[in-house]
């Protein structure tokens, strides 16, 4: 009777269109006031943990680096690169739009980040050579789902702490499963294309995906710094959501310079001699492949007591050396006696710029852009932790009233297994998911299926997948749908013809919901095979 009162009262305020956070905390606090022996000070006790929550302190990083990873040049060079892969196929510019959404999910841990950034250039791009715009709009959206799928993902943080498990474990168990659903997602689009004869674009060779590749290099390997820290064991999640948003600033500002005071200020200018223009890109392949070497090697050697920074640093730059001077010499003229003049002649540009960057420092990350994408962060992090903040409040209550040990001892007393009862987690999470927001909607739920799960047996990895998959759909489901209303912004379009639009593709993500439900191994593996089983202690 009371878990039908305590959810009775957060339906009832949910219908009567108060918020979800106020909805979660406010049938919480009066639960407890009326119908149960607690002091109302565990109330003051639960949100206060809820702020010193190690793993929680993810969000706002991530959601900080994401801001800066959307802007509009992050998203051009990955669009570049995708393109470059796969749009010689037929369908391939909506192809390569599903790569594109694939790689800035990557970056930015966020669907709707993703529905934006992407979608405002490959919708715009697609209607130019032929596609229909409810085509167009229908594959953004579904693709942009998979910003909480592939790692990094909020979601997965949301999950892991609301439940206790290794954020590690779910970034690694995102890996085939995200690949999985945009190879789907493909697939479904390569067959449309040859049954309605879209167009294909031209195959510009491998020159042109080496460097859109290059262009994108910076960009994508935020991926590399943020899954190399945590399995090479350099520093948690949450650091490297920290060292991720200190990253997506520097790269937004000094290196794509896409905002801030040195938008639009090229590395060279038209007065720059092609000597010297060679020169300096030769430093600017040593220093980077310096750098890259730097950070891969700390990840790879970071608890090895033979191999210091000294001998790491001579090494690299043995290699990086080697390299500059091949580049010179492939570019330019005059054989290896050249090599120093050229390295001589492109040396005053890279002081120009690095002057440069140095008078700009202060004003790029406290002026206008950058205040506006913090402004912009704070903003979401503020309306995710209070949603998140009530529904562990919510828990909270749930685990004191003994509410999920009740359900779990009805549904094993009935003869519930692991295969019906995924059936109803499924059932119960596609609802939810078309009336609340994914994160909170996680949380609530989570605690009460999760001791049911571990009493049938079920990985607390997999579960975890299955759940995030669940949100995935919630977002392109009416009638609260986040991914739908971005689309619908972005286009121009009414609700209801993005709704149309997206529907074949959801088909798509409903038979990869089956596959990730009763396949555990394409959630297990990689976790598994790294860092072991998960043991969960009741």
């Amino acid at each position: 009777m009371e878990a039908l009162i305590l959810f009775g009262m957060v339906l009832a305020l949910l219908f009567v269109g108060v918020p979800v956070g106020l909805s979660l905390g406010l049938s919480s606090i009066l639960f407890i006031a009326v119908f149960t022996n607690d002091s109302l000070s565990s109330v003051a006790i639960s949100l206060f943990g809820v702020g010193q929550h190690y793993t929680l302190l993810a969000i706002p990083f991530f959601v900080l680096a994401s801001s800066y990873m959307s802007t509009g040049g992050v998203a051009k060079r990955l669009i570049r690169f995708a393109i470059a892969a796969v749009g010689h196929l037929r369908g391939g510019l909506a192809m390569a739009s599903v790569l594109a959404c694939m790689l800035f999910a990557a970056l930015s841990g966020s669907s709707p980040a993703t529905v934006v950034a992407i979608g405002t250039i490959a919708i715009a791009g697609m209607r130019q050579v032929g596609y229909s715009k409810e085509f167009a709009s229908g594959v953004i959206a579904n693709a942009g789902t998979l910003g909480i799928l592939i790692p990094p993902s909020i979601v997965m943080v949301v999950y892991a702490a609301s439940v206790d498990v290794s954020v590690g474990r779910m970034f690694l168990a995102g890996i085939i499963p995200g690949i999985l659903a945009g190879a789907m997602l493909m697939l479904a689009i390569y067959i449309v294309a040859r049954i309605k004869n879209l167009p294909a674009g031209e195959w510009k060779g491998v020159g042109e995906l080496v460097a859109g590749g290059k262009d994108a290099f910076w960009g994508l390997f935020l991926v590399v710094i943020i899954m190399g820290g945590i399995y090479g064991g350099v520093f948690t999640p949450t650091e490297a959501a920290a060292v991720a948003a200190v990253y997506s600033a520097a790269i937004a500002v000094f290196i794509y310079r896409d905002m801030g005071p040195l938008k639009g200020i090229g590395w060279t200018d038209e007065n720059d001699a092609p000597v010297a223009r060679v020169g300096f890109n030769g430093w600017v392949y040593m220093l980077s492949f310096w750098m890259v070497f730097m950070i891969l090697s700390f990840f790879a050697l970071a608890g090895s007591e033979s191999i210091g920074l000294g001998d790491r640093s001579l090494i690299g730059l043995g290699l990086a050396a080697a390299l500059g001077v091949w580049y010179v010499q492939w570019r330019g003229q005059g054989g290896l006696g050249a090599v120093a003049g050229y390295l001589a002649a492109g040396f005053p540009i890279l002081l120009r710029n690095f002057s440069l960057m140095g008078r700009k420092f202060f004003p790029a990350l406290f002026g206008g852009a950058s205040r506006q994408v913090t402004l912009d962060a704070t903003r979401t992090t503020v309306m995710l932790m209070f949603i998140i903040a009530n529904a562990l409040l919510f828990a909270h209550t749930l685990s004191a009233e003994r509410i999920p040990q009740m359900i779990t001892e009805w549904m094993l007393s009935v003869g519930f297994n692991w295969f019906t009862f995924l059936i109803l987690v499924n059932v119960l999470l596609l609802i939810g998911g078309q009336f609340m927001e994914p994160s909170g909607l996680l949380v609530i739920v989570a605690p009460v299926v999760f001791p049911i799960a571990m009493q049938l047996g079920i990985d607390p990895i997999h579960l975890g997948i299955i759940m995030v998959v669940n949100m995935e759909i919630g977002m392109i489901t009416p009638p609260i749908g986040l991914n739908l209303f971005v689309t619908s912004g972005i286009t121009g379009m009414s609700l209801a013809r993005v709704v149309k639009a997206a529907a074949p593709f959801v088909g798509v993500l409903f038979i990869f919901l089956i596959l990730v439900t009763y396949i555990p191994a394409l959630s297990t593996m990689i976790p598994n095979a790294i860092m072991g089983p998960e043991i969960v202690t009741q």
